[in-house]
């Protein structure tokens, strides 16, 4: 019997785009306003991780466990509700109901090709076949004069035995219902946020973190009150572990053995156990030896304009490795487009990114953190609890605390970092103070609404403001409670 074998086609390009997340399909629209001819290579559906099972997925989860909550805090209102039960399956079900309509909102591909940027969805894997030439499984081949890679990542996979027998947060939407138990390796982000959900969900979870305390790249402030609202929750919290061993299936169930902080091994049995342990870039499937891009512990090397070591091939995204968000995504995007098309050297500063978990209490943070502004020279970092603002006394959300830091000679804001209710929009504030360059005295000067949760920025710029003064000396820590949300103090 004959094989069948794809005829071999090249097309000629002028920008070929990999990718169609939010990095690739910024820079296939920023390249078309530039005057190039594009085309975009999608091996999936268009809208990438994010959209389909990232942080927007995830974001209904948490809105589903924000809803139990609430339900649960009805009668301090007066209100008569029955306790609230998930039924997970319809949960999942209305999901993929909201990535739909996020998808018919977009209309990405339509939105695309009106443009002129001529789409392939669904390709398949695509990989180099020489400098500046992509090939893919039906035969054909795209030879381009700049090549722009935006394939994303994927979630890791701890490298030991039995490791097929973990989810990841990937595999969360295949679940056909709600597990009774659930382990957690990895206390960053994804961890953090998984675990708050399924609490709340009712799920017995247990949150493992090799680094000594969770979110180990956040200000301590985050990490402390994180830690402290899980634990009060019930959720079990072991930091500082001496890693993972393996994985075992036991009558029905996943053991995992992993050694302690003291490196004594140790057991857990749960239905589920779930890998949060990073995300390491799609470049596996590339064939980059042919293109002459060179990686570095899985990641597409490239300079500030975000070229590749290899002439005329550019990358943007989280194949970079610098800064794996969607809004840092799309900012890449754009650069390595422009610097594709007009040959420039724009720069892509990630200096104010804001950025945040939709964990409960929520978290955000944009700048330095308090440890590393202190190790760059003399500062003021103010603190006020979230009990000190009405609106959080109103709601019956009175957990978390804001931080700023400013420098001490000059009183620019340097980071900020926020815990508690609506904390990732509460940050966005001080980032655009951050932008702008104001002053602790600036902003503490702005007469935000009352009564908000964005508010105690301007109630911590005011603090700020007093230990810049000299009338507190102390760290931040120990500092008194400040005066209520009208202090007579304020110079505002």
């Amino acid at each position: 019997m004959a094989h069948c074998r794809a005829v071999r086609e090249t097309v000629q390009v002028n920008i070929l785009v990999l990718g169609g997340g939010p990095a690739g399909v910024t820079a296939a629209l920023r390249a078309t306003e530039l005057g190039a001819s594009v085309t975009l290579l999608e091996r999936t559906l268009l809208g990438g991780t994010c959209t389909d099972d990232g942080c927007a997925p995830t974001r209904v989860l948490a809105r589903a466990a924000r809803l139990v909550r609430d339900a649960a805090q009805a009668p301090a209102y007066g209100i008569a509700l029955p306790p609230a039960e998930v039924d997970f399956a319809a949960l999942l079900s209305e999901t993929q109901r909201i990535i739909y309509r996020l998808h018919e909102k977009k209309q990405l591909r339509h939105h695309l090709e009106r443009v002129g940027v001529t789409v392939h969805e669904e390709t398949g894997e695509a990989r180099f076949v020489g400098p500046r030439r992509i090939g893919l499984l039906d035969g054909r081949e795209f030879e381009a004069d700049r090549i722009i890679l935006c394939v994303g990542g994927h979630a890791r996979r701890l490298p030991l035995p039995g490791a097929e027998l973990a989810l990841t947060h990937s595999d969360i939407w295949g679940l056909d219902r709600l597990p009774r138990s659930m382990s957690i390796v990895g206390g960053a982000a994804t961890g953090v946020q998984l675990a708050t959900i399924f609490d709340s969900f009712g799920t017995r979870v247990r949150l493992l973190e090799l680094a000594p305390r969770l979110l180990p790249g956040e200000d301590a402030l985050i990490s402390s009150t994180l830690a402290a609202s899980l634990g009060q929750r019930g959720v079990e919290i072991l930091t500082g572990i001496g890693g993972v061993e393996r994985l075992e299936r036991r009558a029905g169930r996943i053991r995992l053995i992993y050694r302690d902080a003291a490196g004594t091994e140790e057991v857990a049995d749960d239905d589920v156990v779930v890998f949060a342990v990073g995300w390491p870039a799609n470049v596996e499937e590339l064939a980059l030896a042919a293109s002459g891009v060179t990686t570095e512990r899985g990641r597409i090397v490239v300079d500030d304009t975000l070229r590749t070591t290899a002439e005329g091939i550019f990358a943007a995204g989280d194949v970079t490795g610098r800064m794996m968000l969607v809004q840092s995504a799309i900012l890449e995007g754009r650069v390595a487009a422009a610097n594709a098309v007009t040959d420039g050297h724009a720069v892509a500063g990630h200096r104010i990114v804001p950025h945040g978990g939709f964990t409960d209490p929520e978290y955000g943070s944009v700048g330095l953190t308090e440890e590393t502004a202190a190790g760059q020279g003399p500062i003021v970092a103010a603190t006020v609890p979230y009990t000190d603002i009405d609106r959080a006394v109103v709601d019956g959300r009175t957990e978390g605390a804001c931080k700023l830091i400013f420098s001490a000679d000059e009183g620019k804001l340097l980071g900020a970092h926020v815990v508690g209710e609506q904390a990732v929009e509460v940050v966005q504030l001080a980032a655009a103070a951050m932008a702008a360059g104001m002053t602790a005295e600036a902003i503490g000067r702005v007469e935000l609404a009352y009564p908000t949760y964005t508010s105690i920025v301007g109630l911590t710029a005011r603090q700020a403001v007093r230990q810049l003064e000299g009338r507190e000396r102390v760290p931040s820590e120990a500092l008194e409670r400040p005066s209520p949300e009208w202090e007579s103090t304020s110079r505002a």
